[in-house]
C-alpha cells in the first residue's frame, strides 16, 4: 500500500512539474531547445518511475524503529538549516557543519566527521570556486 501512495504522490508531482514548466515564459532570445525542456525531462522520467512503483509496488516493507526515524528526520532538519543558512553564512561553513554532521551520522568517529565536513566544503570550494569560476554563497568572511 504504501509503494501506491509514493507512486501516486510522484505522479501528482511530475503533474506539477509539467504545469510548472508550461508557466515558464520564454525570451525571444532563447535557444533551440528553451527552459522548459530540462523540467518537462525529469517530470517524464519521475512520472513514468512513480507509474511503475504505483502498478508493481513491491511487498509491504519493514519500517524502521522511532529511533531510526528520528534519526532520519534530524538529517532532514540539517538539509533544510543548511538551505536556510547558505545565504547568511555562506558555503564553506554551512557545507562544512551538513556534511561533517551527515558523516557523523552515518557512522564516523567525531573526528573523523569534522575532517570529511571541512575536506568536503574545501574541496567543493576550491573546485566550484576557484577552478571553475562558479559563484558560491560569500559568508561573513568574504568566502
Amino acid at each position: 500500500m504504501t509503494d501506491r501512495i509514493f507512486g501516486l504522490f510522484g505522479i501528482l508531482l511530475a503533474i506539477g512539474f509539467v504545469m510548472a514548466a508550461f508557466a515558464i515564459e520564454e525570451s525571444f532570445l532563447s535557444d533551440v531547445v528553451g527552459p522548459k525542456a530540462f523540467p518537462l525531462i525529469i517530470a517524464t522520467v519521475l512520472g513514468v518511475s512513480s507509474a511503475v512503483i504505483a502498478l508493481r509496488p513491491d511487498p509491504e516493507p519493514v519500517w524502521p524503529p522511532l529511533g531510526r526515524l528520528a534519526e532520519i528526520a534530524a538529517a532532514v532538519l540539517v538539509m533544510v538549516l543548511y538551505a536556510e543558512l547558505l545565504p547568511v553564512v555562506g558555503f564553506v561553513i554551512s557545507t562544512a557543519f551538513a556534511a561533517g554532521y551527515l558523516a557523523w551520522r552515518l557512522g564516523s568517529r567525531p573526528l573523523e566527521a569534522v575532517l570529511v565536513g571541512v575536506g568536503t566544503s574545501v574541496g567543493i570550494y576550491v573546485i566550484f570556486h576557484l577552478v571553475l569560476g562558479l559563484s558560491l554563497a560569500r559568508g561573513p568572511l568574504g568566502f
